[in-house]
């Protein structure tokens, strides 16, 4: 499991490595998809480094 954790992890930040630049050289419609791919990679990234660190956190 902790290789899929490890991937979500860096999933989020190879979406927010995107996103950043990508957010401000696209033109107006598309930028937001870009930011929403920011947004969706800082939270992809916490949560992989979260269960990286305590597995069995969502277990209760």
């Amino acid at each position: 499991m902790v290789a899929a954790y490890l991937a979500l992890a860096f999933l989020g930040i190879a979406l927010v490595c995107w996103g950043v630049p990508a957010a401000h050289r696209l033109k107006s419609p598309l930028d937001i998809l870009a930011a929403l791919a920011v947004l969706i990679g800082v939270a992809a990234a916490l949560l992989g480094a979260l269960l990286i660190a305590v597995p069995g956190f969502f277990r209760g």
